[in-house]
């Protein structure tokens, strides 16, 4: 079944087309006017538009060139009485996706509505396979079978059964949002995918094109340019729009859109995404018009929201907004055993890419892995893996194959001098490895010593330099800033800095 919008000023031709579309299952809209049209467009989703060239003084043609310019991706069909190569050729350049020439045959516009829609439908399963082929590699962090880990998955499949629909005045609940929080490296994305992948398992088959997944993150997006990234721009909103462009939260319709790090988002543009999510509505920037959308919303942060708001940095509304259904995502230290099943995975995929098939682990590397604390999650474990199947002698992976410093010498002293050395040249020694790791000592058993002294280690390894820092444990500039100043390091980033 299709929304199609017919665009017709001959009363008698614009319902014959109505009548046929509507028997065939089609939601049709008609309009006599260009005028009626945008009225109609502005206020609802269409997959095909079927527009007459000549609507009295106005022209078909210009209204198809306004709608590809304000970023329609739908089908768009050219009907006319004065067919020929040059019309045809013309409408094609300008956007057209077929073209049609009156006097039309009813029953064969109902096979052509069935084409294109079936056209449509395999150009969005290629993109979808894309998407799938990028992303696949990142299936290993949904594995695991620890209780910790099953419930997690289990409650983010009863919340991916909330309907995405458009929200109305007196529905008052919104669209439908998940806040996902954890540590990073925990899987946040990995997550939010198979929360929207279990949405469209769940939905029924045959409903047209697969809806989108939308990956904001909102971390790497300059503050100037994130507001036009995420609700789009009309045409001359500032010097260099040139024309109308659709934003992230438009691409994102009937499926999801996922804003990673929303505690990096600009706290001027957050009473803006509070709108979206009540209401389902906005407005492009340089634009008059409300838009509506239909999507999930799923947030995620690897930071203390409420103490953002206590600082200031976050809305309270957002947040209690946002909290409304909340996924706190257990640390890879918290799935006993899971972190070895992961493990398995990653080393027969990275064989696999390395022409190293056979890898396997052997008693001491699984003995380092189940020891290990993993401070990054399975993001270390999948860079500890990658390492090993890169550098290995040979098919079985000892622990020392792993770069993990703890692995090979054992827990330092709790206390003292002798303590402190240890786990100073552990530190270096994992530095030179390439991963960052440390033995727990004086009771750093706590989230946040943990994440501390990795990010002092960090800034030790780069002689205070917080860019390289940030790069070394695969955490953005801002998120390893943040934490600066969250775990008073200033004085320290100086001081290395200085020697």
């Amino acid at each position: 079944m299709a929304k199609v919008l017919v665009i017709e000023d001959e009363a008698n031709l614009r319902y014959s087309i109505r009548q046929t579309l509507a028997r065939a299952g089609h939601q049709v809209a008609e309009a006599g006017t260009l005028s009626d049209a945008r009225a109609l467009a502005g206020s609802s989703t269409f997959d095909i538009v079927l527009t007459d060239v000549m609507l009295g003084p106005e022209n078909g043609l210009e209204y198809l060139k306004e709608l590809r310019a304000e970023g329609f991706e739908g089908v768009i069909v050219v009907m006319t009485a004065h067919g020929s190569v040059e019309a045809a050729v013309g409408a094609m350049r300008d956007g057209a996706d077929d073209y049609l020439q009156k006097p039309l045959s009813m029953e064969e516009l109902k096979l052509q509505v069935s084409r294109w829609l079936e056209q449509r439908r395999v150009v969005s399963r290629l993109k979808l396979y894309e998407r799938m082929e990028r992303h696949r590699e990142n299936e290993q962090e949904l594995l695991g079978a620890s209780e910790a880990w099953t419930g997690t998955l289990g409650l983010a499949a009863r919340l991916a059964g909330m309907p995405v629909e458009s929200p109305t005045d007196d529905a008052g609940g919104g669209l439908p949002v998940v806040l996902l929080l954890g540590e990073t490296g925990v899987g946040k994305g990995a997550l939010a995918r198979f929360i929207h992948g279990s949405a469209q398992a769940g939905a029924e088959s045959g409903k047209g094109d697969t809806p989108p997944f939308v990956h904001v993150n909102c971390s790497a997006l300059p503050a100037s340019l994130v507001e036009g990234e995420l609700f789009g721009h009309e045409r001359g909103a500032f010097t260099d729009a040139k024309e109308a462009r659709p934003g992230l939260f438009e691409l994102a319709e009937g499926g999801t859109i996922f804003l990673d790090e929303i505690s990096e988002m600009p706290i001027e543009l957050q009473a803006k995404l509070l709108v979206v999510v009540e209401q389902g509505t906005f407005r492009r920037v340089g634009g008059t018009r409300e838009r509506r959308v239909r999507a999930r919303v799923i947030a995620a942060s690897n930071q203390d929201l409420l103490r953002r708001v206590e600082e200031g940095k976050f809305r309270r509304d957002l947040y209690y907004r946002l909290n409304a259904f909340t996924i706190q995502i257990p640390a890879l230290r918290d799935r006993a055993g899971d972190a070895e099943i992961i493990a398995d995975a990653l080393l027969e995929r990275f064989g696999r890419r390395y022409g190293r098939t056979g890898l396997r682990l052997g008693t001491s590397a699984r003995a380092a892995i189940a020891a290990h604390a993993w401070p990054g999650n399975v993001r270390e474990l999948v860079n500890a893996m990658q390492r090993a199947a890169m550098l290995a002698p040979g098919a079985n992976i000892e622990a020392s194959d792993l770069g993990l410093a703890h692995a090979e010498r054992g827990r330092a002293p709790a206390h003292g001098a002798a303590g402190q050395g240890e786990r100073s040249g552990g530190a270096l020694n994992a530095a030179h490895a390439g991963v960052l790791t440390f033995d727990f000592v004086g009771g750093l058993h706590l989230a946040d010593d943990v994440e501390k002294e990795l990010l002092v280690q960090a800034l030790r390894h780069t002689q205070g330099n917080v860019s390289r820092a940030a790069k070394l444990i695969g955490m953005q500039r801002s998120s390893f800033r943040y934490r600066i100043e969250r775990y008073k390091l200033e004085g320290h980033v100086k001081e290395l800095t200085r020697s």
